[in-house]
């Protein structure tokens, strides 16, 4: 049930539910001001629970194993940045579908689902845990800094001096306040880690259903057809397809046991749709995260589905080696 889950990804059908209700009833004049409010909240909320449940021991753990964590950062924020850029390049798809192509590419790794293919297919986990949280806390302020870096329209930078404010106000300075309140709160957090799911799933459909809204009043869905999302949907698999190839060979040449590479394919290969969508929201003007965040959702199930594959061929694998040392000790 559990792998079940994972591939089908209940939440997936939250967030198309939500982009089609912001289609059929989007959010204008002073309800779409009213539902921004809201969303910004909900990021706020979102990242200083993020904080509160970051453990200290978790952040001074990423210097260990520190050829793991390096190769799997290096993967996360170079090498899946390089095949952005280079994917961006195709000009078949819409300006701003482009860029999300290219936004998908700078975010951070996913944690849970990373920690659960890597438990599945029998690695290990302990350095998942470190991998991803150290993944996600980089993200924060190593996104924000590629965008600015790489995403650039006209020759002008698309962060501007309100989207830093924004950064620190909404990401960051939660994120700090949510971690430094973690030894009064760090226990209520872990008490209720469904209740705490609930919310960061929450703050995130508010934020897909403001940005969509703007969207669709700008008239997305009359600039898009059918075969460029298609297109879209083959650029993503490509991207994973090359990042999976390019963690394999890279835990190889490495050396790495299986069980590190295994954290490294599965950490490395990557892209948070929880941190995803709050960022760009962040980043971006109203009308144009619709657009942007649309290759990220689909990355999203893909990356669930092709994972859930390998991690249970990888598991499965494990037993039968456990099998047959045990057969040969016997």
């Amino acid at each position: 049930m559990t792998r079940l889950r994972l591939i089908l990804d209940p939440f997936l059908v939250l967030l198309l539910c939500t982009v089609a209700l912001a289609s059929v009833l989007p959010a204008r004049g002073q309800g779409a001001h009213i539902a921004s409010i809201v969303a910004d909240a909900g990021i706020v909320l979102l990242f200083f629970l993020h904080g509160a449940k970051l453990s200290r021991e978790a952040i001074w753990g990423g210097a260990k194993a520190w050829q793991l964590h390096l190769a799997t950062l290096g993967t996360t924020f170079l090498f899946f940045p390089l095949v952005g850029i280079i994917l961006q390049q195709i000009g078949a798809i819409p300006e701003n579908m482009r860029a999300g192509l290219l936004f998908l590419a700078l975010l951070p790794s996913t944690v849970q689902s990373s920690i659960a293919f890597t438990a599945i297919a029998r690695g290990n986990v302990a350095a998942a845990v470190v991998s991803a949280s150290f993944s996600n806390l980089l993200g924060i302020v190593l996104t924000p800094l590629l965008v600015a870096l790489l995403m650039q329209r006209g020759g002008s930078n698309l962060i501007s001096l309100s989207s830093v404010e924004g950064i620190m106000l909404q990401l960051l300075l939660p994120f700090v306040l949510g971690h430094l309140a973690r030894p009064w709160i760090g226990g209520f957090v872990s008490r209720h880690k469904t209740l705490v799911g609930r919310v960061d799933r929450t703050s995130i459909l508010l934020v897909v259903y403001s940005a969509f809204s703007a969207a669709v009043v700008e008239g997305l869905w009359h600039r898009v057809s059918r075969a460029e999302l298609a297109l879209l949907a083959l650029l993503c698999i490509a991207m994973l397809v090359i990042v999976l190839l390019f963690t394999w060979g890279l835990g190889r040449l490495l050396g790495f046991s299986r069980e590190d590479a295994i954290v490294l394919q599965f950490c490395g290969s990557k892209k948070s749709l929880a941190s995803g969508v709050p960022i760009a929201g962040v980043l971006f003007p109203a009308a144009a995260v619709g657009p942007i965040i649309l290759p990220v959702m689909l990355f999203h199930q893909i990356q669930l589905m092709a994972c859930a594959l390998l991690a249970r061929r990888y598991g499965a694998q494990a037993a039968d080696r456990a099998d047959s040392q045990m057969a040969t000790i016997s």
